[in-house]
C-alpha cells in the first residue's frame, strides 16, 4: 500500500504541465501552499508526474544536483531522487490503492500511524494519496481527522483519477486544482515518449489515450504479448486469462479500450447500424462485468463475445 508508482520515474522531463508546476512552486515559495490539495483530472494525464517534479524541486534546492527548473528536468544524481528509488526517503509518503481494490480503513489507520511518527529532518513532509476516489465511507471518515488537523510541516496532495465518485466529505476538505491537457499538449507528451523510446508499444499511438494510459498499455502489451493488429478475440483471450491470473484492473481497462476502439471503427463504417452496434457493445461490456463479479469461466465469456461479434459482420 505504501509504494511509489514507478511510471513517473521514467518521465524525467515535464512536458505540457509547466503552468501547473509554476503555480504549485509559487504557492509553496510564498507560504500559500494548501495543507490539503486535490489534483483532479483524467487518469494518465500526468498528475503524479507533476507532483514528482514538484517534490524534486523542493527537496533538491540545496543540492548541487538540483532540479533544472528552466528545462523542467529531474537530476537523477540528486540525493532525493536516489532516496526515492531506494525507498529510503522519510520526507515523502506515497499511498495508493492496491490493484483492483478499494482503500480499506485498516490501510488508512496504518497511514495515520506512519504520520504520527516524527520526521527525522526539519524538512516539510508530503503525503501523496493516489486514486483517492477509491476511499469508501469508512476509510474517508478515518482519514478526515488527519486531513483536518495537519501539523505545521505536513502537507497532503490527493489525486482523483475520476474512476469513481469522490466522497463529498473528502472533496470539501481540499483546495481543488483541475489538471487538463488539450489534444495538442497530449501529442507533445506522446511525441516525447516515442522520441526518447520511453514507449515501445504494440498499441496504436494514434488512438485517443492519455499519455499515462498509453505508457501503461505499452508496458502491458509487451509483458502480455498484446498486438493491436491481432484479431480482437485473440487479444481479449490474452487479456482475460492474464486478468484471471494477475487480477490487475489495468488489464480490464485495456480490454475495454480495445472493445471501444473496435466498435468505434465499426460504427464509422456502418453509420446506418449505429444503434445495433452500440447494443452489441453494451452486451459485451455487461458480459465482461459479469466475468469480474461472478468469476465466470473464460471460455463461456469468449464464446458469448464471439457470437456477438459475428453479428457485426
Amino acid at each position: 500500500m505504501f509504494r511509489l508508482n514507478q511510471s513517473p520515474l521514467k518521465t524525467l522531463k515535464l512536458i505540457s504541465l509547466d503552468k501547473y508546476l509554476a503555480e504549485m512552486i509559487k504557492q509553496y515559495e510564498t507560504n500559500c501552499f494548501p495543507k490539503v490539495l486535490l489534483l483532479d483530472g483524467k487518469k494518465g494525464i500526468g498528475k503524479f508526474t507533476l507532483i514528482f517534479h514538484f517534490l524534486n524541486y523542493i527537496y533538491t534546492k540545496e543540492e548541487k544536483n538540483n532540479y533544472n527548473i528552466t528545462e523542467k528536468l529531474i537530476n537523477i544524481n540528486s540525493k532525493f531522487y536516489k532516496s526515492i528509488l531506494n525507498q529510503t526517503c522519510n520526507d515523502v509518503v506515497f499511498f495508493q490503492a492496491e490493484e483492483g481494490k478499494n482503500i480499506k480503513i485498516d490501510d488508512v489507520r496504518k497511514l495515520k500511524s506512519v504520520l504520527s511518527r516524527s520526521s527525522l529532518s526539519a524538512n516539510p513532509r508530503f503525503t501523496i494519496i493516489d486514486e483517492v476516489e477509491f476511499l469508501n465511507a469508512n476509510s474517508s471518515n478515518a482519514l478526515l481527522k488527519t486531513l483536518e488537523e495537519p501539523s505545521v510541516n505536513n502537507y497532503f496532495i490527493l489525486i482523483n483519477n475520476q474512476q469513481a465518485e469522490l466522497i463529498d466529505t473528502i472533496s470539501s476538505r481540499c483546495i481543488k486544482n483541475y489538471i487538463h491537457l488539450n489534444s495538442e499538449q497530449q501529442k507533445k507528451v506522446i511525441d516525447y515518449f516515442t522520441k526518447n523510446k520511453i514507449i515501445d508499444s504494440l498499441i496504436d499511438i494514434s488512438k485517443d489515450l492519455t499519455p499515462g494510459l498509453l505508457l501503461k498499455y505499452s508496458e502491458l502489451s509487451i509483458k502480455y504479448k498484446i498486438n493491436n493488429n491481432d484479431n480482437i478475440l485473440i487479444n481479449l483471450d490474452k487479456l482475460l486469462h492474464s486478468y484471471k491470473k494477475d487480477k490487475d484492473k489495468n488489464l480490464i481497462n485495456m480490454l475495454l479500450f480495445f472493445i471501444d476502439q473496435f466498435f468505434h471503427n465499426q460504427i464509422k463504417k456502418n453509420l446506418h447500424k449505429t444503434d445495433i452496434l452500440m447494443n452489441l457493445k453494451l452486451n459485451i461490456i455487461h458480459k465482461i462485468n459479469d466475468f469480474i463479479v461472478y468469476n465466470l469461466h473464460i471460455r463461456s465469456v469468449l464464446n458469448s463475445i464471439e457470437f456477438n461479434l459475428k453479428n457485426v459482420r
